[in-house]
């Protein structure tokens, strides 16, 4: 008489899937950190023209493991850290002449996101958990 009892065996590998899986999940992770960071920025950013605040943006690295929040205004440097100017320098795109030495920081890009690592760990073990 025959044996009757057959095992199958089938090995599936889905590394691939899962990786992409993850890469995935850490891209839309940043892009909402991204946005929620911008703006937290935007909120915090000093206005005269607008001009500062309409330029903030973010940018999830093409890897997909960072994404910078930042604007590309050559004076947004000055206004996040402070600087020293000249006094009595006229300057004619605010039409009057310096008075102060020295430029108190009026920080808005690292408040966005350092006052708010508590919600984007949270978004990004939400998206991982999908």
């Amino acid at each position: 008489m025959a044996d009757s009892n057959m095992t199958f065996s089938i090995a599936v590998d889905n590394t691939d899937k899962v990786g992409q899986e993850l890469i995935d999940a850490c891209r839309r992770a940043l892009e909402i950190c991204g946005g929620k960071a911008e703006t937290y920025a935007k909120i915090n950013c000093p206005v005269r023209t607008g001009n500062l605040r309409n330029s903030i943006t973010h940018e999830v690295a093409d890897d997909g493991k960072s994404v910078t929040v930042g604007s590309a205004t050559s004076y947004a440097p000055f206004v996040e850290l402070g600087h020293i100017q000249e006094v009595g320098r006229y300057v004619p795109a605010i039409g009057r002449r310096l008075k102060n030495e020295f430029v108190k920081p009026r920080p808005y890009l690292r408040p966005a996101v350092e006052n708010h690592l508590t919600e984007y760990k949270s978004i990004i073990e939400n998206e991982l958990k999908k």
